[in-house]
């Protein structure tokens, strides 16, 4: 099983990244307000908090979430991140997120491909979850789609960018 100790300080940041970065690809993919941005964060939130209480497939995912768990490697990923959104226009933050998701699923596929397919799916799990945490359209909560063209399109890339069938 790979944990923390497979990859050097930088390559764990940088797969911290992705994981970060597979939920907010899809949220930039349609933005749907400040309650829909909060649901879908939240949702992400509860992807992360699901692979350790409820146990997850991808092993690598429990050593992640317990990342995420320190201070020194969760602010190292959010500053990460922070510095590969920098100077991004909205239009242009999903597909610099879903090009750090690729670069975390190449290091995962490197240093521990065992654990590779795990990951992927795993990342693929999250996006789906904030795809589907908030309706798109719609007026006042009624009508709207579940998962907009623009999410479905997102969910597709980040597939492709996992090489994920």
């Amino acid at each position: 099983m790979a944990d923390r100790s497979t990859f050097t300080a930088e390559e764990w940041n940088q797969v911290m990244q992705g994981v970060m970065a597979a939920g907010i690809a899809v949220t930039a993919a349609d933005p749907s307000g400040l309650w829909g941005m909060l649901k879908e964060g939240m949702a992400s939130s509860r992807a992360l908090l699901g692979a350790k209480t409820e146990g997850s497939p991808a092993q690598l995912a429990t050593a992640i979430v317990e990342g995420f768990e320190r201070s020194e490697d969760r602010n190292a990923a959010r500053d990460g991140l922070q510095a590969a959104l920098k100077g991004a226009k909205p239009d242009e933050i999903k597909t610099r997120c879903i090009e750090v998701v690729r670069q975390a699923a190449a290091i995962v596929d490197a240093k521990a491909p065992a654990d590779a397919a795990g990951f992927k799916s795993w990342l693929l799990q999250i996006s789906q979850s904030v795809a589907e945490a908030a309706k798109e359209g719609g007026f006042l909560g009624f009508g709207g789609t579940p998962v907009s063209d623009a999410e479905k399109a997102t969910l597709a890339e980040l597939s492709g960018a996992l090489k994920v069938a």
